[in-house]
């Protein structure tokens, strides 16, 4: 269900550049003077960012590398959110007020990822398997130090 609102809006974002491109301009502009590797065009960035955000949306909906997909779809909403949603620069309450709901629907939507993020389907995570795997080599370790010195005294 989280991926579906990606897939959708990145087709969107990917076949008509154009509608945000205007919104993306503030955000991609700095980017563009720093990064070389951004597109001269806007409307190139937000075909880009809606490429990766339904091509990532589509794994993670159909579970292939789902915590990568969440982090590089998190990793495009920042940005997506910071151009689009911008309330605190809107002068009208009513506008105002959509925009921030959209804003918090996002940052909604970023916790979901992140919890996407750090699903381990089950299995112990990464932490938990290191500090294990520790504390067996370390009994393994003494048991063979015991067998190669002897008992200690």
């Amino acid at each position: 269900m989280l991926a579906s609102i990606f897939v959708a809006q990145g087709l969107q974002n990917f076949e008509n550049p154009e509608r945000v491109a205007a919104l993306a301009e503030p955000l991609v502009q700095p980017l563009r003077e720093r990064i070389p590797a951004v597109p001269a065009e806007t409307e190139h960035a937000v075909r880009i960012n809606g490429a990766v955000q339904a091509a990532a949306g589509t794994m993670l909906g159909l579970g292939v590398l789902p915590r990568l997909a969440a982090l590089v779809i998190a990793g495009s909403l920042v940005p997506t959110t910071l151009a689009g949603h911008r309330f605190w620069e809107v002068q009208d309450p009513q506008e105002r007020g959509m925009q921030r709901i959209h804003f918090l629907k996002n940052l909604a939507m970023m916790g979901g990822l992140l919890l996407a993020i750090v699903d381990t389907n089950g299995n112990p995570s990464l932490s938990w398997r290191r500090h294990h795997a520790a504390k067996v080599a370390s009994r393994h370790l003494a048991g063979l130090t015991h067998a190669v010195t002897g008992p200690a005294r």
